[in-house]
């Protein structure tokens, strides 16, 4: 059998966004330094090396710039920033240009990837996948209550921050890549709104944060049925619908390593980039806005995947976000422990052979 023969067996969506992938990868090598305009920057500038041998030269006849002694801090050699809250006579850090170099180079490149290739590959999964999945829920016309009001305005107000930090970063980080089409005055004021955006929107996501983190923190323990929902994905590859509690794994997972791990991290990194003026070093500036662009590729890719799983992964999810109630077949087949919770009290799935509860034909089940 040629290689070709079984790309002929893809549907031709998935095969799209194959080409799609390979054209993107092409032109990585390009777009990820598109944003760097000092094609030959290296670790050490002209400058730092007019003062080095200002220094030496000077050495026979006074202490060179580099020496306590002199009075003259005005190269930082240590890279740590050895001044502590003097910094601010130090005219050149040598830190600052490595710092420069990789951001606008390997950091851009590597965070620019897999924002576009998460993208890619979810839509070519859902593009192979839909032909398998189930059909669509027979509904029974009666709802139960799944997120209460506090709750679906905690998540909203948490995920709409979190929509305009990601849209504002991105600008900050590739935002010169859209300069040809809308010109340098354009872009200048969309930077410097954005910028301000940012700084005041990053501290109203941290408070939005701790909120959910107790507002959910109580559904989110990991349970002994949730290891079984691990080991069989989900049930994305198949038609199969895994039992799960009120959140399955894969939501307690996106909990624990979304909103609170990345969370932590971007919230921490985020207040020391945006409150500069608390004694904090140029060095510690700079790993604060290195770690910051992880957290934020990281976070950003792994939202992606959550909204595809609350909307086109799990049809129906959605509209619990929203309203607030599901549908109680649709509780009964895609959380199926927290459904005999609601609907009789039992701690775990109902046996095997049990007869179905027939709920009540008015009013809205109780929430758990």
């Amino acid at each position: 059998m040629t290689p070709i023969k079984p790309l002929r067996r893809l549907p031709r969506g998935a095969l799209l966004a194959l080409l799609c992938a390979l054209f993107v990868l092409m032109l990585l090598p390009s777009t990820g330094r598109a944003e760097v305009p000092h094609k030959d920057a290296v670790p050490a500038y002209a400058e730092e090396q007019t003062i080095l041998q200002a220094e030496h030269d000077s050495t026979a006849r006074s202490p060179g710039w580099g020496s306590a002694a002199s009075g003259k801090v005005h190269l930082d050699r240590h890279f740590l920033g050895q001044y502590g809250a003097g910094e601010a006579n130090v005219i050149l850090q040598r830190g600052g240009n490595t710092w420069r170099v990789l951001r606008n180079g390997p950091m851009a490149t590597v965070s620019g990837t897999v924002l576009l290739v998460v993208p890619l590959l979810l839509l070519g999964f859902y593009l192979v996948t839909r032909p398998a999945q189930a059909p669509p829920l027979r509904e029974s016309g009666r709802r139960i209550t799944r997120f209460t009001a506090w709750e679906r305005l905690v998540h909203w107000a948490t995920a709409i921050s979190f929509i305009v930090l990601a849209i504002t970063g991105l600008l900050l980080m590739f935002g010169k890549l859209i300069i040809p089409l809308i010109g340098p005055d354009a872009f200048s004021w969309l930077a410097i709104i954005s910028k301000y955006v940012h700084n005041f929107v990053g501290p109203l996501f941290i408070v939005c944060s701790v909120i959910m983190f107790f507002t959910f923190l109580r559904r989110n323990f990991f349970r002994r049925w949730d290891w079984n929902w691990v080991k069989q994905g989900g049930g994305l590859f198949g038609k199969k619908h895994i039992p799960a509690d009120y959140f399955n794994a894969g939501e307690k997972i996106w909990f624990w390593g979304g909103v609170v791990l990345l969370g932590l991290l971007m919230s921490v990194t985020g207040l020391i980039l945006d409150f500069v003026t608390v004694g904090q070093t140029r060095y510690v500036l700079q790993v604060a806005n290195i770690l910051h662009i992880v957290g934020a590729t990281l976070y950003i890719a792994a939202s992606i995947g959550h909204i595809y799983i609350g909307t086109l992964g799990t049809p129906g999810a959605y509209e619990g976000m929203r309203h607030g109630t599901v549908d109680e077949e649709w509780a009964r087949t895609h959380h199926e422990i927290w459904y005999h919770k609601v609907i009789d009290g039992t701690p775990g799935a109902a046996p095997p052979g049990s007869a179905p509860y027939a709920p009540e034909p008015t009013g809205p089940g109780r929430a758990s």
